[in-house]
C-alpha cells in the first residue's frame, strides 16, 4: 500500500496495415467481474469509469500505440488480473493480460506474559505476525521445556494474521531464560528474530551464609548473611533470635547480621524471615561460641649461637653435648656438679683457671607467644647446661 505500479501495453503491427480505434484497461478482480477503468479514445480522449480507479490511474503516454498507465496509493484490493483490449480494424479486438499480486508485509511483535510458578501448562510467551499477505510462518527457539500452538486469523483484502504461543510448566528456574519467536514471510529480505525473557514469580527461598564455625571470644569480625531467591523481590528481611530479642552486641544492616565482639549472648540461634507478595520464608543457623580460634598458630624457627666458657687447666676440652636454654631461671654447673649462678659461676672460673672459649649453634621451633632470656655479660654468653660432657682433645 502506498506504493505505485506501473502495467506497460503495446500494439505490435507485423503488417502494418491494422487500424487502432481504440483501447481500454480491463480489471478483473480474484472475487469479482470485469469492469472497465481506463479508455483512451484519439478524438475523444481519456475516460475512468471505475471511481475506485479514477483518482489513481493515469495514461503514461497519450497515444494507441503505448498506452501504458500506472497506477498510485495501492490498496491490497488492487490485487487481480488487468487486460490491455485494442479494438481494431479489421480484425476486431486484440487483448494482452497480466496479473498484479499484492503483498503485504506483516507487523512483528512478541512478548512475556507474567506468571507464577506452578505444576500447569501456561502461555509464557505470545508472538504475532499482524496482517501479512502471503500469511507468516512462526517457530520459537527456546532451551526450556514447552510446546507452542500457532493460529490464523483471515482478515480484509487477503491480509492473515498469525499468532502463536509458547507454553510450559514454569518453575523458579525459567525465571529469565530465553525464548526467541522467528517469523519468516514472503516480503521479507530475511527471518525476523526476536529474543524474550521469561517472567516467573515465586515466593522467596532463603539460606544463611558466613558462619565458619570459629566464632571465639572477643573476636569482632563475625558477619552472617542472609540470602533469598524470590522473584519479585523481596519487601521484607527481618532478624531474630530464639528465644527472646538479638542479643546488644549484634547489628542488623539489610540482609547481613554483624556481630560487634563475640560473646556469650551470641551463643544463640539466629532467624533470617524473608517477605515477598507471593509469600513468606525463613532459615535459622544456630552458632557456637568457642573459648579461642581453631585457626592453627603459625610457628617460626630461629638460630642461637652461644659462647661458653670453659675451665682449661692443662689440656684442651670440646663441648661433646649441645647445651639447652632455659626460658627463666637461667643455671650453670661446674665439672664438680655445683650449681651456681651465671654471676657467680663466671666469676669463679676467671679467679681459678685460665679461660677459654667453646662455640656451639642450635635451633629453636616455638610459637610467637613463647619468649627466651639470656644474660650476656661482656660479649660472653654465661649461660651454660647441666649435664655437658667434655673430653680431653
Amino acid at each position: 500500500p502506498t506504493e505505485s505500479v506501473e502495467l506497460t501495453c503495446q500494439f505490435i503491427d507485423g503488417g502494418g496495415k491494422t487500424k487502432l480505434t481504440q483501447v481500454s484497461w480491463i480489471w478483473e478482480p480474484s472475487d469479482g467481474q470485469r469492469d472497465n477503468i481506463a479508455v483512451f479514445h484519439p478524438i475523444y480522449g481519456q475516460s475512468f469509469p471505475n471511481p475506485a480507479f479514477r483518482d489513481r490511474v493515469v495514461f503514461l503516454k497519450n497515444t494507441l500505440e503505448s498506452p501504458s498507465i500506472r497506477i498510485s496509493n495501492l490498496r491490497m484490493s488492487d490485487a487481480g488480473r488487468y487486460t490491455c483490449e485494442y479494438a481494431t480494424y479489421p480484425s476486431g479486438n486484440e487483448q494482452g493480460t497480466t496479473t498484479l499480486t499484492m503483498l503485504a508485509k506483516p507487523k512483528n511483535s512478541a512478548r512475556v506474559l507474567t506468571v507464577q510458578a506452578g505444576t500447569k501448562s501456561v502461555v509464557v510467551a505470545q508472538c504475532e505476525a499482524v496482517d501479512g499477505k502471503p500469511a507468516a510462518s512462526i517457530k520459537w527457539l527456546a532451551s526450556v521445556g514447552g510446546n507452542h500452538s500457532t493460529t490464523a486469523t483471515n482478515g480484509q483484502d487477503g491480509l492473515v494474521t498469525v499468532r502463536s504461543e509458547y507454553r510450559l510448566v514454569p518453575t523458579p528456574a525459567d525465571n529469565g531464560r530465553e525464548v526467541t519467536c522467528m517469523v519468516d514471510q514472503r516480503t521479507q529480505d530475511q527471518t525476523w528474530v526476536y529474543p524474550v525473557k521469561l517472567s516467573v514469580e515465586y515466593p522467596p527461598s532463603v539460606s544463611i551464609e558466613g558462619y565458619d564455625n570459629n566464632w571465639y571470644m572477643g573476636r569482632s569480625d563475625a558477619v552472617l548473611f542472609c540470602l533469598a531467591n524470590a522473584n519479585p523481590q523481596p519487601t521484607t528481611i527481618t532478624w531474630t533470635a530464639m528465644p527472646g530479642p538479638l542479643p546488644e552486641t549484634v547489628v542488623v544492616e539489610g540482609n547481613k547480621l554483624k556481630v560487634r565482639k563475640v560473646d556469650e549472648a551470641v551463643n544463640t540461634t539466629f532467624v533470617c524471615e524473608v517477605k515477598n507478595k507471593l509469600g513468606v520464608s525463613k532459615h535459622q543457623i544456630t552458632t557456637v561460641v568457642i573459648g579461642e580460634s581453631t585457626e592453627p598458630r603459625r610457628k617460626h624457627t630461629h638460630t642461637h649461637t652461644h659462647t661458653q666458657w670453659l675451665q682449661m687447666p692443662a689440656s684442651v676440652y670440646r663441648c661433646t653435648r649441645h647445651m639447652s636454654v632455659t626460658r627463666k631461671h637461667v643455671q650453670t654447673q661446674t665439672r664438680d656438679n655445683t650449681m651456681t649462678s651465671h654471676q657467680t659461676q663466671h666469676h669463679n672460673l676467671l679467679k681459678q683457671h685460665d679461660i677459654t672459649a667453646c662455640t656451639h649453634t642450635h635451633t629453636h621451633t616455638h610459637t610467637h607467644t613463647l619468649t627466651h632470656t639470656h644474660t650476656v655479660r661482656q660479649g660472653c654468653h654465661t649461660h651454660f647446661s647441666s649435664g655437658a660432657k667434655f673430653s680431653p682433645v
